[in-house]
């Protein structure tokens, strides 16, 4: 076989595009060289191969030896493409099956005892292999399970180099060895938290199932002991479970970052960054390989940002554009990746340093320019980005007595459900299945578009300058979930007005 060509995936952000591996030979000085724009990892990648073949009983050619790379101009990254060129680089005098090596996409790291390592973001490349129409893939054995959750491809999960070769063909014996094995997640299962646990926060409550219904952020403003982070990390005990596709989503960003992934969880992500977190924990990055951040791992769940106002400015403006786009793109020197950041904001911050400020019974200790300054650490841009803008006060003895106990996880999940099919079944002839994904056009002048009578208190409002156009949108996304939890089919001024007091603390 002249040329041997094979495939495997390279992986940009979120996003794989497959990649074409062919090896040549030819009569010059012995080498092994790698094209294509590998980086520093896959550059190493001719070492490990000629270890892990010489371990393997499968003989390299004495002579020039010239792997491509193709598409050449896709930067290349990382030491999942070592079984690709090792399988390429051996058929090259080996008799190998070149029908079946054309037609399967090859995913691995090679130890150079010739054994497959896992490598991360296995389940994005199987999933960009079947979307450009392969069918069969070889990953290393502690991957099988992970390219298994991609449907209509054939998974072979191989320990050892020289399997790999046997399954296409080659007359190699292939040794009974011990697998390499990914380390089993020892996080602890998540504590199930229930809302009726909250006491005396009816109105708190009320605006979480809003948020809930609808996909709307959430800020929340209150003292310490108010119940912010309490509500908060109920948030996702209400949602409903992930569909397939976003089960799967959610999924290959956890293979990115290197998480075991064996099943496709249907419980909505939740990410709860320290205030400490730098802008690329947040966004993503790294300097050779780009991994993604906060923003991204809480894709198809919730962003939890507490004690708000104690993270840097900048941390807090990088969300701005994920927020409206639903994505960010992490720009590196001759290429960008971009990952998927469609979630639910929710933030909770005090009002000032010490936190009682304009709390009744609280003694402020905080200096006016101290206040000013903590309070403008949450810029307007990124509040104007907020449906719900939420205060919160300390619960009273009062509020503690029997019969306090109020909505349970179970009961508002049974109402966020419902809500959320009747917003689909009005927008079913739209893209859009979500309140808050529904643009501000549609939303004035779509057939659903309210009459000027009930739409008269948000243009009054923007008439005096409370409100800027996009916080008149989203108002009316906020309006439309209050409308479905009513069982509602059209707006009214009442919906209109109870989405404006949550947005700006503004009676109608």
């Amino acid at each position: 076989m002249s040329v041997p060509r094979t495939w495997s995936v390279a992986l940009v952000g979120a996003q794989g595009e497959l990649v074409e591996v062919e090896a040549d030979l030819s009569n010059q000085t012995p080498d092994f060289r790698i094209i294509g724009l590998p980086d520093k990892a896959l550059a190493e990648a001719g070492q490990r191969v000629r270890n892990a073949c010489g371990n393997s009983a499968l003989a390299l050619p004495r002579r020039r030896l010239t792997v491509n790379l193709s598409p050449a101009s896709l930067p290349k990254q990382g030491s999942g493409f070592d079984v690709a060129i090792a399988i390429a680089a051996v058929a090259t005098e080996s008799r190998l099956d070149a029908a079946s090596l054309a037609s399967t996409v090859h995913l691995g790291e090679l130890g150079l005892d010739g054994r497959l390592r896992p490598v991360p973001g296995v389940l994005p490349a199987v999933l960009a292999a079947v979307q450009g129409g392969m069918r069969r893939v070889v990953v290393p054995w502690a991957n099988r399970e992970e390219a298994a959750l991609v449907e209509g491809v054939e998974v072979f999960g191989a320990v050892n180099l020289a399997q790999v070769a046997a399954w296409h063909g080659a007359a190699v014996e292939v040794r009974d060895e011990e697998p390499v094995t990914l380390a089993d997640d020892d996080s602890a299962p998540a504590e199930t938290l229930d809302l009726a646990d909250v006491i005396g926060q009816r109105d708190a409550v009320d605006a979480l199932v809003t948020a809930a219904a609808g996909g709307h952020h959430l800020l929340m403003c209150g003292p310490p002991g108010a119940g912010k982070t309490m509500l908060a990390r109920r948030l996702p005990g209400i949602l409903p479970s992930l569909d397939d596709r976003a089960a799967l989503v959610a999924a290959s960003i956890r293979s990115l970052s290197g998480t075991r992934v064996a099943e496709l969880s249907r419980t909505p992500p939740f990410e709860a960054p320290h205030h400490s977190a730098s802008v690329a924990s947040l966004v993503g990055g790294g300097s050779r390989a780009v991994r993604p951040g906060a923003i991204a791992r809480a894709t198809e769940g919730v962003l939890f940002l507490d004690e708000a106002g104690e993270f840097p400015a900048s941390a807090l403006d990088a969300l701005r554009q994920p927020l409206e786009s639903g994505a960010i793109t992490i720009h590196r020197a001759g290429f960008s990746a971009e990952f998927p950041a469609r979630f639910q904001l929710v933030l909770a911050t005090n009002p000032c340093p010490c936190g009682d400020f304009g709390i009744r019974g609280g003694t402020c200790t905080c200096v006016p320019a101290a206040i000013r300054r903590y309070q403008s650490r949450l810029s307007g841009p990124l509040l104007d980005r907020m449906d719900i803008e939420l205060s919160l006060a300390r619960v009273s003895v009062a509020q503690r007595g029997p019969g306090a106990a109020g909505l349970s996880t179970a009961e508002a999940r049974e109402r966020v459900a419902d809500a959320r099919g009747r917003a689909s079944r009005r927008l079913a002839e739209t893209p859009w299945r979500l309140n808050a994904a529904v643009p501000g056009t549609w939303l004035r002048e779509g057939p659903a578009a309210p009459p000027p009578a009930v739409r008269r208190p948000l243009d009054a409002a923007l008439h005096r300058g409370s409100l800027t156009l996009r916080g008149y949108d989203r108002v009316l996304r906020v309006a439309w979930s209050l409308a479905d939890l009513d069982g509602s089919s059209q707006l009214g001024v009442d919906h209109v007005g109870r989405a404006l007091y949550l947005k700006k603390g503004i009676a109608a």
